[in-house]
């Protein structure tokens, strides 16, 4: 919880707390300034802030920023670089998420400016026109004022890279944690990192259960489907490619798309986390047996790990759904399910959902045949495709639809895995399961240079942003101060401009 008892560090005057939410009139349409304004909220601390100081500003992104206020202290990457250089942080709130928005609702008319290049622009608009409320907070508008360091981890990471690429000279440094600057359809390799890294007895042992299910899917025998569905407790879950999904994805996914899949919840884990979470979870109830003994690296083998899993998924399945059947519960197929029709405001999904659809992809499925998978080759981006529709009917089933994927473009116009920008720092975990949208993915010929250094470490999914993760990982602690020395040298080069 942050503390309402601030205090400059060096004339020892009391600020409002960091709690305090700050409104800044945003543009609606760049492209049509007479639409007007909305308000766009962000919070702020200058408390290690002396003039000539950076303003360091961490971008939200795709979740309620009002969640990240904890990077206004030196618990985070961004509270150190205040503390380091005499900078003063913003935390600041994307469009369309939070309550941050344009319009009253996240319809498909509201979302006509909801781009990735409407999000850029808003940072243009910020930074050259806020006044920040501190002593000459109008007095420090980029880029010539100040030095502005844009910050972010995951689609904000991306957003430090494509908003110093399509607006050169606006932020005079990056840092780009987990940057996924490369848009991709078919994102197979989210789950490679995963298989790499997790226990060994466990991916052997999925992979087997994967197969079996493919094969048997692939049959197209009822009896046989219905029988494997039903060893899972999913036998009435009409269509095979939500029976694959529920594999992978969140059971009740539909309703409660909050609820991790043991998959997936991979993205959670940080050098920190402790045993018990929901990725160890499934994996102990397919490696330990009843007596407490561990399976080999080779694991138990199928007809253990499908008997296991399955009595896993029944049990979770049982937790989310209750008395509603797995139909309602499960199907993506029900298109009149509030899931996918509710466009009431501060809903992260829909408006995130948003820009998959239109700008960058990142559907996962099952990795390419001869590639070991942990997950159903029944999974093709056309299942996430189709959930598009659900969501924005009036998008995408009219003569001139928006287009389904952009990525091409997205990767042309905004840099991608070749961005050349110059004074950003990227840094990568080994373990990301995003690893291979960013630049530190398999065989991208982007090596960095000493003006954009490329860092990896063995941490997971934007790990390097929390300072307590580079305790816990001499790799990461060492990347993070690796990073503020490439930052504090570029900032001694900065000099204002008129």
């Amino acid at each position: 919880m942050l503390t309402d008892e601030v205090w400059h560090r060096a004339n020892k005057t009391r600020l409002a707390p960091l709690s305090t939410i700050y409104y800044f009139d945003q543009l609606i349409d760049h492209e049509n300034p007479s639409l007007g304004t909305f308000k766009q909220r962000y919070w702020f601390n200058y408390q290690q802030y002396e003039p000539g100081g950076p303003i360091i500003l961490m971008n939200g992104g795709e979740e309620d920023a009002s969640a990240f206020t904890g990077y206004l202290d030196n618990q985070t990457i961004t509270g150190v670089m205040a503390d380091k250089f005499n900078g003063a942080v913003i935390v600041y709130e994307h469009r369309f998420f939070g309550e941050s928005n344009p319009y009253p609702d996240l319809s498909v008319k509201s979302f006509r400016v909801h781009t990735l290049q409407q999000s850029l622009d808003d940072l243009e608009h910020f930074a050259k026109n806020v006044k920040l409320p501190m002593p000459g907070g109008d007095q420090v508008a980029a880029p010539g004022k100040a030095p502005w360091i844009h910050v972010g981890g995951s689609y904000p990471g991306a957003l430090t890279s494509f908003v110093m690429h399509n607006k050169p000279g606006l932020f005079y440094a990056g840092y780009a944690s987990s940057a996924v600057v490369q848009a991709l359809a078919d994102f197979w390799g989210y789950f490679e990192p995963i298989r790499e890294h997790m226990p060994q007895n466990c991916s052997a042992d999925i992979q087997a259960v994967i197969t079996h299910v493919d094969s048997v899917l692939a049959s197209g025998d009822a009896a046989q489907i219905r029988t494997l569905k039903d060893a899972f407790g999913l036998a009435d879950l009409q269509h095979n490619d939500d029976f694959a999904a529920e594999r992978t994805f969140a059971a009740a996914d539909v309703n409660m798309r909050a609820v991790m899949s043991p998959l997936q919840s991979w993205q959670d884990l940080q050098p920190t986390s402790g045993p018990g979470g929901i990725f160890y979870g499934l994996c102990d109830s397919l490696e330990v047996d009843g007596a407490g003994r561990s399976a080999g690296p080779q694991g138990w083998g199928l007809q253990h790990a499908l008997s296991a899993w399955g009595a896993y998924t029944k049990s979770r399945v049982a937790a989310q759904c209750g008395k509603t059947d797995i139909e309602s519960c499960l199907s993506t197929y029900d298109t009149v399910n509030p899931f996918w029709t509710n466009t009431t405001v501060n809903n992260w999904s829909r408006s995130w959902q948003w820009l998959l659809c239109t700008q960058f992809g990142f559907w996962f499925d099952g990795a390419p045949k001869d590639t070991p998978t942990l997950v159903s080759r029944t999974l093709t981006p056309a299942y996430s495709q189709r959930q598009c529709v659900n969501y924005f009917p009036e998008a995408f089933n009219k003569s001139a639809p928006v287009n389904f994927l952009t990525a091409l473009d997205v990767n042309v116009k905004y840099g991608g895995w070749n961005v050349t920008t110059e004074r950003i720092v990227f840094l990568n975990g080994e373990r990301d399961p995003w690893r291979e949208a960013t630049v530190a993915a398999k065989g991208v010929s982007n090596k960095g240079t000493d003006m954009q250094p490329h860092l990896l470490a063995d941490g997971f999914h934007v790990s390097d942003m929390l300072m307590a993760d580079g305790q816990v990982s001499a790799a990461i602690g060492q990347v993070q101060q690796q990073a503020l020395q490439y930052i504090g040298k570029w900032l001694a080069d900065w000099k204002p401009s008129a």
